[in-house]
């Protein structure tokens, strides 16, 4: 059954009765959650969804099923305590990026780290075109509203939500942090172009499974991967620089870590560094990459691919 109703601009959302309903519900769980004051809310929001929402929804399975897949040498104790990591670090970045002002406002303190910390803000002062790329690491939009803090705008490229009521009201949270939003299509795309072109930042997603991509090594096994930043970089002459929103142990706070700008090669390989700077700093912090994602899915790989990971894995395994 379809639904519609109307948003704030008077634009119409159609969408299944399933997705009214879940918008509905989650609507109604973050306004809750977000009467709380910020300090409570974000922690709450975090056991919510490692001890509810999280095993409801069968994202620990996910968690669980990627872990087994890169990490079987895990025992069932580090993998059950790192699904509830995983879920409670999603719960907290939803939260904060809900929090508008209250979140924007913590990040205008936000220590920059890093070798390349120095290079990006030399590269924005000198109108270079700069590409910075992360992960669902940590909390994701914590670099752009930091450097969006400090005067440095970002233009972020951002995937739309399957559900259309609950994208109206995302698009208008994620547009609050910082702005320019481009939304991931052709359309979007090229207006991401051309105001790279221009001289300006932009930032983009590099985890997200993209079927028409190449096969890249991420944690020792192949994942589909966009090459567009490499590519972006390339043609554009741009910085290319791996940034991380990194969360602090009392759960609340981040620094922003700035590895050193990608060596200039092919997008391949580029490509290529930016998942191995990505993997290393999940490494480092695991539970706070979204395990949620299927990356890798091992069901859709070409024979040739298959045979290789089974080959792999029994060598392992031997």
């Amino acid at each position: 059954m379809t639904m519609k109703r109307s948003d704030r601009d008077g634009t119409v959302i159609e969408g299944s009765r399933a997705h009214w309903v879940e918008n509905l519900v989650t609507r109604g769980l973050l306004s809750m959650v977000l009467a709380l004051p910020y300090r409570w809310r974000v922690p709450f929001m975090g056991w919510l969804m490692s001890r509810v929402v999280g095993p409801l929804a069968g994202y620990n399975k996910r968690v669980r099923a990627n872990l087994n897949f890169v990490h079987p040498e895990l025992d069932e104790a580090a993998v059950s305590r790192l699904a509830r990591e995983v879920t409670d670090n999603a719960g907290r970045t939803m939260i904060e990026i809900y929090s508008g002002r209250e979140f924007i406002e913590r990040m205008k303190d936000v220590e920059f780290r890093g070798a390349g910390a120095e290079q990006l803000f030399a590269a924005r002062d000198a109108g270079r075109p700069v590409v910075l790329v992360t992960g669902h690491f940590g909390n994701y939009d914590v670099p752009r509203a930091a450097l969006n803090a400090r005067g440095y705008p970002l233009g972020a490229l951002y995937n739309p939500m399957k559900n259309p009521f609950f994208n109206a009201h995302y698009e208008r949270t994620i547009a609050t942090i910082a702005e320019p939003l481009f939304a991931r299509g052709l359309g979007g795309y090229g207006r991401m172009l051309r105001y790279l072109a221009q001289g300006n930042m932009v930032g983009i997603l590099i985890d997200l499974h993209v079927k028409t991509a190449p096969y890249m090594d991420f944690f020792g096994k192949p994942a589909r991967t966009a090459l567009s930043a490499g590519e972006m970089a390339i043609k554009y002459d741009a910085l290319l620089v791996p940034i991380y929103g990194v969360r602090g142990a009392d759960g609340l706070s981040f620094h922003v870590e700035v590895e050193a700008p990608i060596e200039k090669g092919s997008a391949e390989e580029m490509t290529q560094a930016l998942n191995d700077s990505l993997a290393a700093i999940v490494a480092r912090h695991m539970g706070q990459w979204f395990w949620i994602h299927r990356r890798w899915k091992p069901d859709q790989y070409p024979p040739e691919i298959a045979a290789q990971v089974a080959g792999e894995q029994k060598k392992g395994g031997a």
